[in-house]
């Protein structure tokens, strides 16, 4: 197992509109990182900059849509209100002062400055749980997600088009192992989205947030537009065989991120063939796995030896509860 020295990897090339892969850069593709579950939770950290000054490289956020003020909330269990630690920080220096409990726009406004604070950081995945779905019919869907993305993160947010390239189609690309490297997207922030918990225990919803936004994307490629979209569309929980079958054809290649649970990834799933074909892999409650190991406080020994476990597992992201591990959290892994 080949260990990328976060020292070597954090001093490389700042991002400054370039894209093209290092000569000494490992792509995004063929990396293993380590991230926290439910970052935005004030249990967890007391402001969402603390996360990544702890070194997360996953940043969790739970959204809720609130067709009554047609706003974003962010929160664990509240559907009409934020319980998170965003602030309303307009420069680094208020990232850890001020109100907290805000909507999903200061979330990413708070990431974003962050990383204008930190230039060359390596890339964060941001991983939005839309906990009831969306809510289209009621102007909260996925063209007013991205539009906010596009007002908060901006260029900081890493596109499907940019993985896309001359490729016809995600899958096709990914297949191609065209994902940037890790130097060119550093200061970047890749996001997935997947069904909540609350929208997959719905029987009555009929339109779940995967093949949603999946097929928000398949029309703005068709609409010659895939550069407004700003997420990937992601197949949640770990399953044999390819589990996109259970998509219509036109939506199956778009899918090239995958999340799910650790153990069942391990155990169940043969996750060598996601590897083989280029894909993103989050393996959430990495500590699960047998041996399980501490949740929260594990000894820094166990933890990286779950992480290295799991990078060899071909796991591109890793997360577990552990918020104070903060020599454990910046690992930069060999994927496989």
């Amino acid at each position: 197992m080949k260990l990328f020295s976060v020292a070597v990897l954090t001093a490389a090339l700042v991002l400054s509109g370039a894209t093209a892969a290092h000569a000494d850069s490992p792509k995004l593709s063929h990396v293993t990182t380590v991230g926290v579950h439910n970052t935005y939770d004030p249990a967890a950290y007391d402001y969402l900059a603390r996360a990544l000054d702890a070194g997360s490289s996953l940043i969790e956020l739970d959204v809720w849509p609130d067709f009554f003020t047609h706003e974003w909330k962010v929160s664990h269990s509240n559907p009409l209100g934020n319980s998170n630690n965003c602030v309303a920080a307009t420069s680094a220096a208020q990232l850890y002062t001020g109100g907290k409990n805000k909507n999903l726009e200061y979330c990413l406004d708070d990431i974003r400055i962050w990383l204008a604070a930190h230039p060359g950081h390596t890339p964060i995945t941001l991983k939005l749980e839309m906990k009831t779905g969306f809510s289209d019919n009621t102007g909260m869907g996925p063209d007013e997600l991205d539009a906010t993305f596009r007002s908060h993160l901006g260029s900081v947010a890493f596109r499907p088009a940019e993985l896309l390239g001359s490729y016809a189609t995600l899958d096709d690309a990914a297949k191609a192992d065209n994902w940037p490297s890790v130097d060119a997207l550093r200061g970047r922030v890749i996001t997935e989205i997947i069904p909540g918990t609350v929208e997959e225990q719905n029987p009555t919803d009929t339109l779940k947030t995967d093949v949603e936004y999946a097929r928000y994307l398949v029309g703005l490629k068709n609409a010659g537009k895939l550069g407004d979209a700003n997420i990937l569309p992601t197949v949640h929980g770990a399953a044999g065989g390819d589990p996109r079958d259970k998509y219509t054809a036109d939506l199956k290649p778009w899918f090239v991120v995958f999340d799910g649970d650790a153990n069942a990834w391990v155990t169940q799933t043969g996750p060598w063939w996601y590897d083989a074909n280029h894909y993103y892999v989050v393996m959430t409650d990495g500590q699960n796995v047998a041996p399980a190991i501490d949740a929260h406080n594990p000894t820094v020994d166990q933890a990286n030896q779950r992480v290295a476990d799991l990078a060899k597992q071909h796991a591109s992201v890793i997360t577990s509860d552990w918020t104070g591990l903060t020599t454990v959290l910046p690992q930069v892994l060999a994927r496989g």
